[in-house]
């Protein structure tokens, strides 16, 4: 097995095995705890989609950036050649629900686009700048997200 391979599982068991415990501390602390990933302080809400296959909610901690009233998330997946499940189903289905800090929040996503992602990719990865790092390690485009309020 190479090492890039084990690397990624590595990083996929990092991720189911944290994911439980991140999205436990936040809900029971009322989102005082779990609210910034350590290494860049990037703020983390919770993101809840709809399983595209299973019909079930699915939570995940996910880091975001604000842009006025709407919430700018990335695909990133750690770094991972694939997109995150999340995405998946948030690209089947966009009305997902966030909860931000112990709000909830029902939201619309979209993968923004053309000059709207430039100019999101660009103010994201200048305030934390390992998504260069992420996007530097895929052949992929990393999706840019935006959550706006759904009416």
């Amino acid at each position: 097995m190479e090492q890039k391979d084990r690397d990624n599982r590595l990083i996929r068991t990092a991720l189911k095995i944290s994911a439980p415990l991140h999205r436990w501390l936040y809900r029971t602390s009322g989102g005082r705890v779990g609210t910034n990933w350590a290494n860049d302080r990037m703020p983390v809400l919770l993101l809840t989609t709809t399983g595209r296959r299973t019909g079930k909610e699915r939570t995940w901690p996910v880091g975001y950036m604000r842009d006025g009233d709407s919430y700018v998330i990335v695909a990133s997946n750690g770094g991972l050649a694939s997109h995150p499940a999340w995405y998946y189903n948030l690209s089947a289905e966009a009305r997902v629900e966030i909860e931000v800090g112990g709000e909830r929040l029902r939201m619309q996503a979209a993968t923004a686009e053309g000059a709207e992602r430039a100019q999101l990719w660009a103010e994201i990865v200048e305030r934390y700048p390992n998504f260069t790092k992420y996007q530097q390690g895929v052949t992929r485009e990393l999706p840019v997200v935006v959550l706006r309020p759904s009416s």
